[in-house]
């Protein structure tokens, strides 16, 4: 890295320009615009999640008082609030979701070889969805119920290092289960999500695809049992069974056998009862991939916390996911700078350094050698040994 180019320009080296300049032209971006480009556009919103800024009016008096280091930043054109508020309104917020496509595929390179916890080879992915609270004034487009607006991010995790993969925005009133239809399964991966997605035609038509699943019955569920496997009940198994379903329209939906595993959690004492049409893994095997699920959860808790997707800079629904798609694109180019540059912070304390020196002309991993790694007892791993499979709605 350059050191006499400020840390901001330097990460931006890890966006490959030529695919960002295709996502572009895909949509017609720069379609008579005169100084505020596309790049401008991004250029500004990453600062504002870098630096979590407030407000429009924030990003502008910032940036203003940079104005002689913007050309180094990269931004060429002149930064004023109601020329970013009509970029965020009006250019495709495809652009940026196509792009956060390449750096996931990027991402997820460098993080094939990391440790999953299991001995398994295969892709795991936790699929989920959270919600985000709106003003029913500022959101008419966003209604939800009588007295709430709200949209939903539905996400698929893939485990090894913990990156999105599939991200869709939609109105809250939008079921959980119908964002499942646009997922292409890959054959040999597992997915892992909760009783909101239980449906039983969709699973059937994972299990055609060569997929594995492991879920969660419903109480109400109803099987006729097959046969059971031994068990080690002093590990917190139950049973073992292959099942079939017994009632008309699932079993119609789901016409062949599934697994049920019955676990009691041994530190909080609840007892869960998984399917899942793997035959072949060993039984703690399943439920350890379902305590993986939680992953996911905090996930959301994390870009809530420190991306600034709770509060928007634009109502209009192509600003909204145009704000959300920079902030992904902003925690994968920041996951993609861990690994490259090889740094042992966790991504929260990246994320806080960058915050303070965007603008210092260093090279990046000097920035970091007088920070001791913090390792944020990974908010996952503190919350996952403590809620272990408090997991399931």
């Amino acid at each position: 890295m350059n050191s006499g180019r400020p840390v901001f320009s330097q990460l931006l080296d890890f966006v490959p320009m030529h695919e960002f300049r295709k996502c572009v032209q895909r949509y017609n971006g720069n379609h008579r615009t005169r100084s505020f480009s596309c790049w401008d556009q991004f250029l500004c919103m990453m600062f504002a999640q870098l630096t979590y800024r407030e407000s429009l009016r924030d990003i502008e008096a910032c940036l203003r008082s940079l104005r002689g280091r913007l050309y180094h930043m990269g931004i060429r054109g002149a930064v004023s609030r109601s020329t970013l508020a009509d970029a965020n309104d009006k250019r495709d917020w495809r652009i940026y979701a196509d792009l956060a496509q390449v750096l996931i595929g990027l991402a997820r390179d460098l993080y094939a070889g990391e440790d999953l916890g299991l001995d398994l080879e295969n892709t795991v992915y936790a699929f989920d969805s959270t919600t985000i609270d709106l003003c029913m004034t500022l959101f008419p487009w966003a209604h939800f119920k009588t007295r709430q607006h709200a949209m939903k991010i539905h996400a698929m995790l893939d485990l090894r290092g913990k990156i999105p993969t599939f991200i869709r925005i939609t109105p809250a009133r939008i079921h959980d289960v119908n964002i499942f239809d646009e997922i292409v399964p890959e054959p040999g991966a597992f997915y892992v999500f909760d009783r909101a997605y239980l449906d039983f035609a969709r699973l059937y038509a994972l299990n055609m695809a060569c997929a594995f699943f492991v879920t969660r019955a419903r109480k109400d569920a109803r099987f006729r049992r097959i046969y059971s496997h031994a068990v080690d009940r002093r590990t917190g198994l139950i049973c073992d069974q292959t099942v079939e379903l017994v009632w008309f329209y699932p079993a119609r939906s789901y016409p062949t056998q599934l697994r049920r595993i019955k676990y009691i959690d041994p530190q909080s004492r609840r007892r869960f009862v998984f399917l899942t049409n793997h035959f072949q893994l060993p039984a703690l095997t399943i439920t350890q991939l379902y305590r993986g699920r939680w992953h996911i959860e905090l996930f959301f808790k994390w870009i809530k916390q420190h991306l600034r997707i709770k509060a928007f800079y634009g109502t209009s629904p192509n600003a909204v996911k145009t704000q959300v798609w920079i902030a992904i694109c902003t925690y994968v180019l920041v996951a993609i700078a861990k690994k490259r540059l090889q740094l042992p912070h966790s991504l929260y304390a990246i994320l806080q350094i960058f915050s303070v020196t965007l603008f210092e002309k260093t090279p990046i991993p000097q920035a970091f050698l007088q920070h001791e790694p913090y390792i944020e007892m990974d908010t996952m791993q503190n919350q996952l040994c403590f809620l272990g499979f408090l997991t399931g709605q």
